[in-house]
């Protein structure tokens, strides 16, 4: 009985998971014939969830740019201290026992 339950089970999330995947191939496919290209539909994409900001001045040149330098920075400090104790731990002596 168990097994059975399992089997419907996966026949329903197979079928929904099938809709899920048509439903996007067909949102995937309306934006392209709108936008004409795979390019401007992504461009739209990120502007419009705010990964892409227009930069309209120099100041805000600028600020992204410096927050992109203390992100680099942070990494650096980071990652700086990590490779130096790693060069410069010291190895360990192993003894190697010669049976004759």
């Amino acid at each position: 009985m168990a097994a059975q339950n399992n089997k419907i089970a996966g026949k329903i999330m197979l079928g929904f998971g099938a809709l899920v995947g048509l439903w996007a191939t067909a949102a995937l496919i309306g934006g392209l014939s709108q936008t004409g290209s795979v390019m401007e539909l992504a461009r739209q994409y990120m502007t419009a969830t705010g990964m892409i900001t227009p930069l309209h001045t120099l100041v805000d040149y600028y600020t992204h740019i410096k927050g992109i330098e203390y992100l680099i920075c942070v990494a650096f400090f980071v990652a700086f201290p990590v490779f130096f104790t790693y060069v410069n731990r010291e190895k360990e002596d192993k003894k190697v026992a010669i049976k004759a």
